[in-house]
């Protein structure tokens, strides 16, 4: 008799677990509930949805229903809710949020994907008519009418992280009047400090209006609906609505109760083959504790590409495969405008925690050579090892050349690579997309006489 393997969750992780599962075994028996709308979609394109960059909610999407079911042969349910799993009994309890119905499905094999949650502030106002989240497509079909709506012209954005910054441009690209408040003292503090300084200087000159040292205190209301921002430095800003996005947390409240071993942030504790504590369950993607790949400490940095890849392993190994998750660099693109921002790896004050003896090394060169029309600068920050020379991290900010580069040093950090060595890098130049020197090889190059000795 076949195996039963359910999945709870049906996005990335949950999606590559089932595919990569059935392509190992194809005897096994899997099913697959996932209580939104929508499958395998894109979550990062949210932002360029609701902005009407991309036009439809199945332009996100990547797998539906019916190719799932018919043809990679995995019966998946939309609009259905796993609320319990009882380990004992190996089954689980399922609501079908269409019609109310409540059913037990046994299982001999499990996969937790349940993603993450918004972060919803304890502060008054939170439940009005007018606030949003952006997490699933029904999140960005929501906010989206509004915008379009074109009634409501100005808008609050609870955090500057990379998903209020992107959003941030994708409402003032489409006329509405942004306010972003950031309780930090600047935006994205992981970046050394000139780099947030000009993520600053390019979403004011774009006509942003970015609040620091400023958190929400409390959304402010009237009959019902948010129609003002309360902040942290005593000001009051009136807006039309509002979008909390000051960050995610673990979706684990089943694996919580079913009593499985949870660890940073609330995460679920898996090991190196994406294994809970119960050895019949697996978990993968943005529920899930990570391990940071360069100090090999607890780390949660909730990214579709690290849910892609758990998941793959997850569904390898439950179908019996024995593959490992060797942890996260973190590495991270966005961009605000035209500026472009990257990084990978560990900050300065990261790698001073984790006990480096680390300094930084900032160079500012051009992308192209420099009488080949179009060249934009390239400011690169390498943080690394005093005594070794051992990349340890590296950011970007200029062209979206930057993306590329940051990927060369996130290989190089995975390969222990000092920075002579990536010096010595035979890297490609023609004048349309790169000088003789690289701006890598010259970030790595200004960067060894740092190194002790």
């Amino acid at each position: 008799m076949a195996e039963k393997v359910i999945i709870i969750g049906g996005t990335a992780a949950g999606l590559s677990a089932a595919s990569k599962a059935k392509r190992v075994d194809p005897s096994l028996d899997i099913t697959v509930f996932e209580k939104s709308g929508y499958i395998s979609y894109g979550a990062c394109g949210l932002p360029y949805f609701v902005g009407d960059m991309i036009k439809e909610p199945n332009d996100l999407v990547s797998l539906s229903v019916d190719q799932m079911t018919h043809k990679r042969g995995v019966p998946t349910f939309i609009h259905h809710e796993v609320t319990r799993i009882d380990r004992s009994a190996q089954t689980v309890t399922v609501r079908n949020l269409d019609n109310g119905e409540v059913f037990e499905r046994p299982y001999d094999k499990l996969v937790i994907a349940t993603g993450a949650r918004p972060i919803v502030p304890r502060i008054p106002g939170t439940d009005a008519k007018g606030v949003y989240t952006l997490r699933t497509v029904e999140d960005g079909i929501r906010l989206k009418s509004v915008v379009q709506s074109g009634a409501q012209k100005k808008a609050a954005i609870i955090g500057g992280g990379f998903i209020g910054i992107e959003v941030a441009e994708e409402l003032t690209n489409s006329g509405v009047e942004v306010h972003l408040f950031e309780m930090m003292p600047r935006l994205l503090p992981f970046l050394t400090e000139s780099f947030s300084e000009a993520v600053l200087d390019t979403l004011t000159q774009h006509g942003v209006h970015v609040h620091l040292n400023a958190g929400a205190q409390a959304l402010m209301t009237a009959e019902g609906s948010v129609c003002g921002v309360r902040a942290t430095d005593g000001s009051e800003t009136p807006v039309d609505y509002a979008l909390l996005s000051i960050g995610v947390v673990p979706a684990s409240d089943l694996a919580r109760d079913a009593g499985l071993e949870l660890g940073l942030k609330g995460a679920i504790v898996v090991d190196d083959e994406m294994r809970t504590s119960d050895p019949r369950i697996w978990a993968c993607g943005d529920c899930v504790q990570m391990k940071n790949r360069i100090t090999g400490g607890a780390a949660y940095v909730p990214l579709g590409t690290t849910a892609n890849k758990q998941g793959r392993i997850a569904g390898g190994n439950l179908a019996g495969e024995h593959e490992t998750f060797k942890g996260v660099l973190g590495s991270m693109v966005t961009k605000a405008f035209d500026l472009y921002i990257s990084a990978t790896g560990l900050s300065l004050d990261q790698a001073k925690a984790a006990g480096y003896d680390a300094v930084s090394s900032i160079i500012t060169k051009g992308d192209r050579a420099s009488y080949y029309p179009g060249s934009r600068d390239n400011t690169i920050c390498l943080i690394l090892d005093k005594k070794t020379g051992r990349l340890l991290g590296a950011q970007a900010i200029g062209s979206e050349s930057v993306a590329g580069r940051i990927n060369v040093f996130a290989t190089a950090i995975t390969c222990g690579m000092t920075v002579s060595e990536i010096n010595e890098l035979d890297l490609v130049y023609a004048p349309p997309v790169a000088p003789v020197y690289d701006p890598i090889l010259i970030a790595a190059s200004q960067a060894m006489k740092k190194v002790e000795g």
